[in-house]
């Protein structure tokens, strides 16, 4: 399947799923948008889950040309919990999630443990900006890990890679203008009915 069937696939389950929604939105980033991207809406069908990962995880294998290009999988809790899975079960290796610490940043509970020798793939659903897997990343440095990278479905920051020269793989990438709501006029009615659809609250 080539790049430009395989995206229009994804569109189409995201689609089929009600997945892309139209509304006003207060991203967990603390920004406002008139659209939004809710993974969680085509996950809980296990069907097409497995079908995005199993794209997801075919280009993964192309573009580093290797079978399997990691050892385990890891999601941030709670909102990667089920990609992070079916992300693995793709590859063939174990996932685990990471747990938010109450004073901020993740960590491993459970008996989950990675290997400081260990090729971690760090998997969400969106990218915006990154900033939870961006966290993971800061508890897997912290445990001795070197060897990281990133995949997601969605790719929604409006650049090619957010994580610098940290390796990347998404499988669609989605153009979706956000705006800083000091950026809007003050009477703008979307900002009063605004809703926070993500896993986590916006920042303040």
């Amino acid at each position: 399947m080539g790049a430009a069937p395989q995206s229009e696939r994804v569109l189409e389950l995201l689609r089929e799923s009600q997945a892309l929604l139209e509304g006003d939105f207060l991203l967990s980033s603390g920004r406002y948008a008139q659209k939004y991207v809710q993974c969680a809406q085509l996950l809980q069908y296990p069907d097409k889950a497995e079908e995005v990962c199993r794209m997801l995880a075919q280009s993964i294998r192309e573009a580093t040309g290797e079978q399997q290009p990691f050892d385990v999988v890891v999601g941030p809790a709670m909102g990667a919990v089920t990609i992070g899975y079916e992300m693995a079960r793709a590859l063939g290796v174990r996932g685990i999630f990471a747990e938010r610490k109450a004073e901020g940043g993740f960590q491993l509970r459970r008996g989950f443990t990675v290997e400081p020798h260990e090729r971690v793939l760090i998997v969400e659903d969106v990218v915006t900006t990154g900033g939870s897997a961006k966290e993971v990343q800061t508890m897997l440095e912290g445990m001795g890990v070197g060897q990281i990278a990133y995949a997601s479905l969605v790719n929604r920051s409006g650049v090619d890679n957010p994580f610098g020269e940290v390796p990347y793989f998404p499988l669609l990438a989605l153009e979706i203008p956000s705006w800083d709501p000091s950026e809007l006029p003050a009477d703008h009615e979307g900002l009063a009915r605004a809703v926070k659809p993500g896993s986590r609250p916006s920042a303040t």
